[in-house]
């Protein structure tokens, strides 16, 4: 599986062609997000229209919650780069969500995450 970093979800939704080519050669099956991914997206949304829009965008990927084990991962990540590397709370978590699982990320800010033990990022083909 590979989760999405919500840049990828954002390229994806306005349709980029060497994003979707990329997710497409994932494949559907082995694509999902964070929930904090979808709190992203949410908020970004300037109207109905567009939140409409990204609910039905997101609806066919596998949704990943928060769970207990990946917030305390988050909050360990948080405290290792709070200063060096400003990791973001957002960032923490989805990085947290992949490592949980055992899954790659995929991100276009390959620099937010490349720090980070064990975390394996998404080499596009």
């Amino acid at each position: 599986m590979t989760i999405c970093d919500t840049n990828i979800i954002i390229e994806l939704l306005k349709n980029q062609p060497g994003v979707v080519l990329e997710l497409r050669n994932i494949g559907l099956p082995n694509l999902c997000i964070s929930d904090i991914t979808r709190a992203e997206l949410i908020f970004g949304a300037r109207n109905k229209t567009d939140l409409a829009f990204i609910l039905k965008g997101t609806k066919p990927l596998t949704h990943l919650p928060v769970h207990p084990p990946i917030s305390q991962l988050a909050v360990q990540l948080m405290e290792q780069f709070p200063l060096s590397h400003r990791l973001s709370l957002p960032d923490a978590l989805i990085a947290a969500t992949a490592l949980h699982h055992g899954f790659a990320l995929y991100t276009l800010n390959r620099k937010d995450f490349r720090y980070i033990a064990g975390l394996r990022l998404h080499e596009p083909a």
